[in-house]
């Protein structure tokens, strides 16, 4: 039960990434830099099933580094502190747009190289 449990966080959590990145390119391909659904859906998606991940439901040993939890707490936390409070924009600056994009993907980094 408690990988199945694991298993459906783990990809309501990718599918939270594929709408915040996938809305962020959108965004950025269209030329319009501003704060969309899909990446609002996306970054509540990615910090509600982020926190829950980070329970204790796996087998024992199976447990990923505290550092890299914390680290991508922060992350997670900076993002939404990036994408929440500027939603109602027309437009947010590129470097703004840009830093939301970086801090995806290095979070994504953090997820799939550090063990």
């Amino acid at each position: 039960m408690k990988d199945l449990v694991r298993y459906i966080l783990l990809y309501a959590h990718l599918i939270g990434f594929a709408l915040l990145l996938g809305g962020a390119v959108t965004q950025w391909l269209a030329g319009k830099f501003r704060i969309n659904q899909a990446m609002l859906i996306g970054v509540w998606t990615q910090l509600i099933t982020g926190i829950a991940l980070s329970a204790p439901l796996r087998g024992e040993g199976h447990e990923p580094p505290t550092a890299k939890l914390i680290v991508k707490l922060v992350l997670a936390l900076l993002i939404f502190g990036a994408v929440f409070p500027v939603r109602k924009r027309e437009e947010v600056s590129k470097g703004h747009f840009y830093g939301i994009i970086g801090m995806v993907l290095v979070t994504a980094g953090v997820a799939v190289f550090w063990h």
